[in-house]
């Protein structure tokens, strides 16, 4: 069997400028270094993901690229997918998404928005340290021994939570 991993990514720190609607909030300074930290924390673990699915809001899309570029360039570039469900819609809809992901990914990332992210995390290992919520640039990765589909309640452990932050 074919072990999946999904890491499941909240957006980092995001300004909130007056007069910027929320789907333009870009990152902060903090935010960009933290993106940084979270793809330097994965390059160390050898966590490269095959395919991304992105919020296409500017602070997740702005995420994804600082994470991106730590990660470096070995290896090919992860298909980049923007799911306009990530930035409304809730636990199913996204859960449906990494259900529906092709049999060839062996590492799925989700850049999303709390609650949602944090959710889906609790969803599919109840109990576990996540149930307070992912800050800012927080990562939770679940695994499951077989395909996509058998992402489910209660049914993909969690192998590893971080909460990246650069040392500025």
């Amino acid at each position: 069997m074919t072990v999946r991993t999904l890491v499941l990514l909240r957006h980092a720190k995001a300004a909130n400028p007056e007069g910027v609607a929320d789907h333009d909030r870009p990152l902060t300074a903090r935010g960009h270094a933290d993106a940084s930290a979270v793809g330097a924390w994965l390059q160390s673990r050898n966590l490269r993901p095959d395919r991304v699915l992105c919020s296409p809001s500017r602070r997740t899309r702005e995420t994804w690229h600082s994470v991106r570029v730590a990660l470096g360039d070995a290896g090919a570039a992860p298909e980049l997918v923007l799911a306009p469900e990530l930035y409304s819609a809730g636990t199913v809809a996204m859960l449906e998404l990494v259900r529906a992901t092709a049999a060839g990914v062996g590492v799925l990332m989700v850049v999303g928005h709390n609650p949602t992210v944090s959710m889906v995390s609790v969803l599919l290992d109840p109990g576990t340290e996540v149930e307070d919520g992912l800050r800012t640039a927080g990562i939770a990765l679940h695994t499951v021994e077989g395909d996509w589909t058998d992402f489910g309640p209660d049914r993909a452990p969690l192998t590893a939570a971080h909460t990246a932050r650069a040392s500025v």
